[in-house]
């Protein structure tokens, strides 16, 4: 698994504002924010540098995020989602997202890198709070070999 210091923000910049990042702790199980995108910060209405999951999101929403990304780092696992991305006030976003493991000493997940694309224009935090879906799930486990082969042949489309 890469690092954070292996990823070089020029490769990505096209993405970066879309990306969003967080550190996991072993020892406590949190989540802290590294990074959010300015397009996804604007959304929220507020930085998730250093913030926990239950800072930037709802109760119920944090409870969703830290079990999808308690996943990602602790099977390790990759996971995508295609079709509807969240809800804001009336708008239902679609678009696709990605999560991706992290991992300092290049095995031991602690951290979680993530891509939210969708055309509709940028989130509005007057709209309200942004409601996460998962329309279209798919779960890619680093663990087996079935899991890795699924993911190449995805890839290859």
């Amino acid at each position: 698994m890469p690092a954070w210091k292996q990823l070089r923000p020029s490769a990505i910049a096209a993405q970066l504002t879309r990306t969003w990042c967080y550190k996991y702790d072993r020892q406590s199980g949190q989540f802290t924010g590294r990074l959010a995108g300015n397009r996804i910060e604007w959304g929220f209405g507020k930085t998730f540098r250093g913030c926990r999951l239950d800072q930037i999101f709802s109760p119920k929403t944090a409870s969703l995020v830290q079990f999808a990304m308690g996943r990602i780092v602790l099977e390790p696992a990759l996971y995508r989602n295609r079709g509807k991305l969240f809800r804001q006030g009336r708008h239902v976003i679609e678009g696709e997202r990605i999560m991706l493991p992290l991992a300092g000493d290049g095995i031991h997940a602690d951290g979680v890198l993530g891509v939210s694309a969708y055309d509709f224009p940028l989130a509005n935090p007057a709209h309200g709070p942004i409601e996460l879906l998962s329309d279209a799930e798919e779960w890619f486990s680093l663990g087996s070999c079935e899991g890795g082969h699924r993911l190449a042949a995805l890839l290859k489309t």
